[in-house]
């Protein structure tokens, strides 16, 4: 079996599951996403491995270390991450 072993690309993919801020994120834009209220689906809810479901589904990959050799699912990477740091600007005080 030839398994491609992941780069910056799966490194940046993991470090952005880990970051809890990210994670408030992704709480946050599915209350948003299915107009639930912060009682049916609280802050926190989204952990490590979610983030990491959510991401891998979201690219388009099984694996993030794949992220690394599809240049369409890196594409896609770079975009969820303007997205998240374009709202984590908006919402510091």
């Amino acid at each position: 079996m030839n398994e491609r072993k992941g780069g910056a690309l799966a490194r940046a993919a993991a470090l952005l599951c880990k970051d809890r801020g990210f994670r408030l994120y992704l709480d946050r834009r599915r209350r948003h996403k299915f107009g639930l209220t912060a009682e049916q689906l609280p802050d926190g809810t989204h952990n490590e491995q979610d983030a990491r479901d959510w991401l891998c589904a979201a690219c388009g990959v099984n694996s993030r270390a794949e992220l690394d050799h599809r240049p369409k699912s890196a594409a896609v990477l770079r975009t969820i991450q303007q997205r998240y740091h374009h709202w984590k600007r908006r919402s510091q005080p």
